[in-house]
């Protein structure tokens, strides 16, 4: 009984201790899960993301590690790849190299040129963020560079630069053959080829006249070459009005009227360019009237070349007007969209330049007034493909020839402006629309943009598809579900007037 009562209260003390350490354990390890918890969030949402941009400076910023900024670069390409159309990227992402890595912020790329890193930087600045913030789990800041001009220090040889001095010109001879016949200029050519044909029998004086570079000087070289293939003692004078009005200055001056004269006098054909230019002088009109007489008289062709009518040219004395005006008189006028785009499909290929048709038409749509600014952007295209190795496309068409178009030209609506007004309008990203989702909001979006990039610039199914990634079928399909739904809800139709006078402003 005595043992039973003394053991009795020393079981319950320890049953009460054991109860209060397990208690006591239970409160421990429940404080402890509780910190590694809180440390392994704090871990990732701070401290991770600073190691991980340490561990890449460390890389990049101190040893150069060049694996691991192409290994990244790739990465961050093939993602490029996946969100821009193919062509965008070869053209302005493939080539694109990472330098450094700085502060775990700035990552600095190299691009090949000025005029690319202004496109890309422009552009696609935004895909490149979003691509390596796929890659590294961070938001990085972007520095674009253009190569070092020299990088001898390397030891490697380095190819020389190509000289635009040193391209083809892609001028072709002033001859029939070449001449680019359309509507606007095939009667100014006809009556050129009978003159060609039959100096003094046909048409004396012809007067050509028309705007600055439409064929004017064409012509007339045409005639010279062709006069004196079948003539070859034909006496040939070709002059400018400009050289004609300093040639009488200079004979003044030297008291060698008399040679002067006896040039012009004595020429069997004469060809005389922007005869617009003897307004206001009246002692050249004095002396081009009375070499016009005498030539006329004597039966000897005269071809007169001007950017207008003779009624037309101010300070012009009347008896000269008047004589301009006896033979056959023939403009020319600013060639049509077949004609323009045959001009610049010979310019290139004069140039042995590979020109998409698309290209051409995207010109020839744009450059309307003067076959000099046709001729001129072929050029500038191949010097972009020499130079540089850029290929002609609409986007680097549309940089070409931005500077070549006049205040009554609009600079052409670009594809990426449509595209980012698209996207602010349905608040989606480019990527996207240009990407592979296919959620309801960023298909209509893709619908609009295909429809209004056919509209404005009317590129081909074909082109349009190559810009997003896909077949024909597909582009037909969204621009005619785009049109009926356009029919059937105003609001719609009202949305895409809207867009479409925002990407023209």
């Amino acid at each position: 009984m005595q043992f039973s009562t003394m053991v009795f209260p020393q079981s319950v003390e320890n049953l009460v201790q054991n109860l209060d350490f397990s208690k006591n354990f239970y409160l421990y390890i429940k404080g402890l899960l509780f910190w590694v918890l809180f440390c392994g969030i704090l871990y990732v949402v701070f401290l991770r993301p600073v190691e991980k941009g340490a561990i890449f400076n460390r890389k990049w910023g101190v040893s150069q590690d060049m694996d691991s900024i192409n290994d990244v670069m790739s990465a961050a390409k093939q993602y490029c790849r996946e969100h821009t159309s193919e062509a965008t990227y070869q053209y302005y992402i493939s080539d694109i190299k990472a330098v450094s890595f700085e502060n775990s912020k700035t990552i600095t790329l190299e691009i090949r040129n000025a005029f690319i890193l202004s496109i890309v930087s422009d552009r696609y600045a935004a895909t490149l963020k979003d691509a390596f913030k796929s890659v590294l789990g961070f938001d990085v800041e972007l520095q674009f560079v253009t190569p070092k001009e020299d990088d001898s220090s390397d030891g490697k040889e380095k190819k020389p630069k190509l000289d635009e001095k040193s391209l083809p010109s892609g001028r072709y001879d002033f001859t029939f053959e070449n001449f680019i016949k359309g509507p606007s200029n095939q009667f100014a050519y006809a009556a050129a080829q009978a003159v060609a044909a039959n100096p003094s029998g046909a048409y004396n004086p012809l007067f050509i006249y028309g705007p600055s570079g439409l064929g004017k000087t064409h012509l007339l070289n045409a005639i010279q070459v062709e006069i004196k293939k079948n003539h070859p003692d034909f006496n040939i004078v070709y002059v400018d009005c400009e050289m004609f009005t300093n040639e009488i200055i200079t004979a003044v001056k030297t008291a060698t009227t008399e040679q002067f004269r006896q040039k012009y006098r004595k020429a069997d054909v004469l060809l005389i360019d922007d005869i617009q230019f003897l307004a206001g002088k009246e002692s050249t009109q004095e002396e081009f009237f009375h070499t016009f007489n005498t030539l006329h008289n004597d039966g000897r062709q005269i071809v007169i070349a001007s950017d207008r009518p003779a009624k037309e040219i101010k300070s012009l004395e009347e008896r000269l007007r008047t004589r301009f005006e006896w033979g056959l008189t023939a403009d020319i006028q600013p060639p049509d969209f077949e004609t323009r785009v045959a001009i610049v499909k010979r310019k290139a290929e004069l140039l042995n330049l590979d020109l998409p048709n698309d290209v051409a038409e995207y010109i020839a749509n744009h450059l309307k007034q003067n076959i000099r600014q046709l001729e001129g952007a072929v050029k500038k295209l191949n010097a972009y493909y020499m130079l540089e190795g850029i290929a002609p496309c609409i986007g680097v068409t549309t940089t070409a020839i931005k500077d070549t178009l006049n205040d009554s030209q609009p600079i052409p609506v670009t594809i990426e402006k449509i595209l980012n007004e698209v996207a602010r309008t349905y608040n989606v990203l480019p990527a996207d629309i240009r990407g592979k989702k296919r959620n309801a909001n960023v298909s209509a979006a893709r619908q609009m943009t295909m429809y209004i990039i056919r509209e404005v610039t009317g590129m081909s199914m074909e082109a349009i598809g190559q810009e997003f990634q896909r077949d024909h079928s597909t582009v037909v399909y969204s621009i005619k579900t785009m049109e009926e739904n356009i029919s059937r809800d105003q609001h719609l139709k009202e949305m895409c007037s809207d867009i479409m006078k925002n990407v023209r402003t």
